[in-house]
């Protein structure tokens, strides 16, 4: 059996950087920047709202003439993403990944509460390890040194 979502989050941990919805675009442009990712998740309190990536930016700021210091996370942000659970493999990540042509996807609970944030490298780096393992399981029967 493939690689879950559970198998990244225990590589990478649960933590995400998050912006609130009134911060203006700027100041989640100097996040991104500060915390070296592509996509922020957007939050109200407890209530995960959205997400805004690299892409919003370009395609909703840049290319519309806006200026990033006065327009609101709000206003642009991506709204009700697409979502993944714990428990939902490695390879239906990268099928909604490809076929969205999106790059990050949060990790919700069963009640829809946030619990992490994965992105396309996060997913590739797991099914790479995925295929190590096995490369070398195989190997060892192989060979003879399985126990």
């Amino acid at each position: 059996m493939g690689g879950r979502v559970r198998n990244i989050l225990q590589a990478k941990g649960h933590a995400v950087h998050a912006i609130n919805p009134n911060d203006t675009v700027y100041h989640a442009l100097t996040v991104l920047v500060e915390k070296n990712v592509g996509a922020l998740v957007v939050v109200d309190g407890d209530n995960f709202l959205g997400i805004f990536s690299e892409r919003d930016y370009a395609r909703r700021v840049i290319l519309k003439g806006r200026a990033s210091k006065e327009t609101l996370i709000s206003e642009i942000m991506t709204l009700n993403p697409i979502t993944v659970t714990e428990d939902d493999s490695i390879e239906a990540c990268m099928v909604k990944m490809t076929d969205k042509h999106i790059r990050h996807l949060p990790v919700v609970d069963d009640k829809g509460k946030l619990i992490g944030l994965i992105s396309i490298g996060d997913v590739v780096k797991q099914i790479m390890e995925d295929q190590r393992s096995t490369i070398e399981n195989l190997e060892g029967y192989i060979h003879g040194t399985m126990a």
